[in-house]
C-alpha cells in the first residue's frame, strides 16, 4: 500500500506552453511524453462508489496495471489515499490479487468481480519530471487527453505534483513557485469524478448551502479550528467548479466560503494572533471585493496567480499549522481544551452581539448598515451549532437568515418584523441538549 499526497491543477493553454521553461530552472530528471489509458470499473448498482472506493486497470503500451483507491480523503487541499497495485499480463480483472482486508465487511471479491463492467475512461498523454527541491523529491505530471463515457466528453488538462519523498512544506512551496506565473488553478473534481459524472449523463450540479459544522466527540479546539477551515475550503473548491463551469450563481457562494474562511479566523482571534495569519488576511481582504462584483469572470479571477495564492497559503497554513510558533502556553493550554465548551461561550457571545445590533427597529439604512454584520454571525451559527439537534439549529439561522433576506431585498415592513422574532428566539444552546 501506498499513500499519495498531491496536489492537482487545472492548466489553461499558455501555462501548459510555458511549463517546461519554468521547470529548465530546476534539478530535474524529464520523462517524455507517454501515452496512457485508464478503464474505469463499476457495478450496476455503483458499489465502489458507495464505499469511496475507485478501481481502473492502466494501459501502457503492453505493461498493464490494476489499481484500487479506498476511502482517504482531500485535507486542506491535498489529496490523500491509499492506494493498492498490481501488475497485470493483460487488461482483465483479477480482484483476488488486492490483499483480503481491504474490502468493506461482507465483500466476496469474486462475486464482485462478475457485476464489474467498464464504466468510463480516461486517455491522455502524460510527461514527468522529478524535480529534486529542497529537502524532497516531488514528480510533475503534465496530463492532457480527454474522459469519455459513452457518447460523452470533457477534456483533460492538469498539472499534478506529487510528493515521493520529503515532506509536504517543500510540495507547497513548489507549487506557490509554479503558481505565480498565473494560468493554474486547484481542481475540484478528479478524473475519477468527472468520469463518474459523465456517466450519469452529466447532470447540472447543485448550489449547496454552507453546512453546519460538526465536530468530532471531545475535538478539542484546535482540532476543530482546523477542520472548520477545511469545511470553507471544501465549499470553496466545490463552487468555484460550478463557477468556472459556467453557473454564474455560484459566485456568490464562493465569496461566502471565502467570508467563512475569514469568520473562522476571527472566531479564534482570541487564540490565534493576528500576526499568525497576516498573508492570508491580506489576501483574503483583497479578494473579497473581487467576487462580489457582479461582472466577475471566473475564468480570468480563477486562474490568476494573486487568486492561486490565496488559496495555497491557506493550505499552507493549514498543513504546517502555521500558527503554532505564535501561541504562548496560555493559548496553547485553550487550544487543547474542549470545543464543546468554547462553542457554547461563543455561542452566547455571537447571539449577544447580534441582539445588541437589532435590539430596536432601525431605519431602511440603519438596517443597511449592520447587514455585513449579520452575515457574518449567521456563519458563525453554522461553525458553532453543530453538537445541537438540527431541527433547533435549523429554526434558529432561519430566523436570522429571514432577516437578512428582508434587509438583502429592501423590505422594510418585514425588516422590522423579522428583526423582532430573531430577537426574541430562545438560545437552543440553553435550552437544548447536546446529542
Amino acid at each position: 500500500m501506498t499513500v499519495e499526497i498531491e496536489l492537482k491543477f487545472i492548466a489553461t493553454p499558455a501555462a501548459i506552453a510555458e511549463l517546461p521553461s519554468q521547470l529548465a530552472g530546476f534539478n530535474s530528471e524529464h520523462t517524455a511524453p507517454s501515452k496512457l489509458t485508464n478503464i474505469y470499473f463499476e457495478t450496476a448498482e455503483n458499489y465502489l462508489r458507495s464505499h469511496d472506493m475507485g478501481l481502473r486497470i492502466r494501459g501502457f503500451d503492453d505493461q498493464y496495471e490494476m489499481t484500487i483507491k479506498t476511502g482517504g480523503k482531500v485535507v486542506v487541499g491535498l489529496h490523500q489515499r491509499p492506494e493498492y497495485n498490481v501488475e497485470l499480463k493483460k487488461p482483465v480483472l483479477k480482484l483476488s490479487a488486492f490483499p483480503k482486508d481491504i474490502w468493506p465487511e461482507g465483500c466476496k471479491p469474486a462475486a464482485l468481480q462478475k457485476e464489474l463492467a467498464p464504466l468510463f475512461r480516461t486517455d491522455f498523454t502524460r510527461e514527468k519530471w522529478v524535480i529534486t527541491y529542497g529537502e524532497s523529491e516531488i514528480e510533475l505530471g503534465l496530463d492532457q487527453g480527454e474522459v469519455v463515457a459513452g457518447e460523452l466528453n470533457e477534456p483533460l488538462a492538469e498539472i499534478e505534483l506529487e510528493l515521493k519523498k520529503g515532506n509536504t512544506a517543500d510540495l507547497l512551496a513548489l507549487a506557490a513557485e509554479i503558481g505565480a506565473h498565473g494560468g493554474l488553478r486547484q481542481g475540484g473534481f478528479s478524473k475519477a469524478a468527472r468520469g463518474y459524472h459523465l456517466a450519469k449523463g452529466n447532470p447540472a450540479r447543485d448550489i449547496k448551502p454552507l453546512p453546519v459544522f460538526k465536530a468530532k466527540p471531545k475535538a478539542t479546539v484546535e482540532q476543530a479550528m482546523s477542520a472548520m477551515f477545511e469545511l470553507a475550503l471544501d465549499h470553496w473548491q466545490y463552487h468555484e467548479e460550478l463557477w468556472v463551469r459556467g453557473d454564474k450563481t455560484a459566485r456568490l457562494t464562493v465569496l461566502q466560503a471565502v467570508e467563512t474562511v475569514r469568520q473562522v479566523l476571527v472566531l479564534f482571534g482570541g487564540l490565534v494572533p493576528r500576526k499568525a495569519s497576516s498573508e492570508l488576511r491580506t489576501l483574503l481582504t483583497d479578494l473579497v471585493p473581487v467576487l462580489e462584483q457582479k461582472s466577475a469572470d471566473a475564468q480570468e479571477i480563477c486562474y490568476s496567480a494573486t487568486y492561486l495564492k490565496c488559496k495555497l497559503v491557506l493550505t499552507s497554513w493549514l498543513a504546517t499549522s502555521g500558527w503554532a510558533p505564535f501561541i504562548d502556553d496560555k493559548s496553547a493550554k485553550k487550544m487543547d481544551g474542549s470545543f464543546k465548551r468554547f462553542a457554547d461561550i461563543m455561542l452566547g457571545r455571537t447571539a449577544a452581539d447580534l441582539k445588541e445590533a437589532f435590539a430596536q427597529p432601525l431605519t431602511e439604512e440603519g438596517y443597511r448598515d449592520q447587514l455585513a454584520r449579520l452575515k457574518r454571525q449567521i456563519i458563525t451559527f453554522h461553525l458553532l451549532a453543530g453538537a445541537y439537534p438540527e431541527k433547533d439549529v435549523a429554526a434558529y439561522i432561519a430566523g436570522w437568515a429571514d432577516l437578512q433576506q428582508a434587509i438583502v431585498q429592501q423590505q422594510h415592513a418585514w425588516e422590522d418584523s423579522a428583526r423582532s422574532h430573531a430577537v426574541m428566539m430562545d438560545a437552543f444552546w440553553l435550552n437544548g441538549q447536546p446529542r
